[in-house]
């Protein structure tokens, strides 16, 4: 069983015990996603009614550090930031259709 879920502007299609990062969530301990996009054959047009994924979140991260360089010719104009994402990493507990 299958179900494909939407969180933090991204779409995540996960099955029961899968690990998976996704973008911050404020919370501790069970978390449950209701805005499941499709169960196995079951559509929804756009959500599923009732359908909901349980996720246990495991712990806060970030992700690797990316380098953002910007540069604009013949002014000796450079510019050097870094940023790291905030993720959750959770693990899906249950699927209810």
């Amino acid at each position: 069983m299958f179900a494909i879920f939407k969180t933090g502007g991204k779409q995540y299609k996960v099955s029961k015990g899968d690990v998976l990062e996704i973008e911050k969530i404020d919370a501790s301990g069970k978390v449950e996603f209701d805005n499941v996009m499709m169960v196995d054959d079951k559509i929804g047009n756009p959500v599923l009614k009732g359908a909901k994924v349980v996720a246990e979140i495991l712990e806060q991260t970030k992700a690797p550090k990316i380098l953002v360089f910007k540069k604009i010719r013949r002014k000796n104009s450079k510019k050097m930031n870094g940023h790291k994402q905030p993720l959750t990493k959770i693990k899906v507990v249950d699927i209810v259709a």
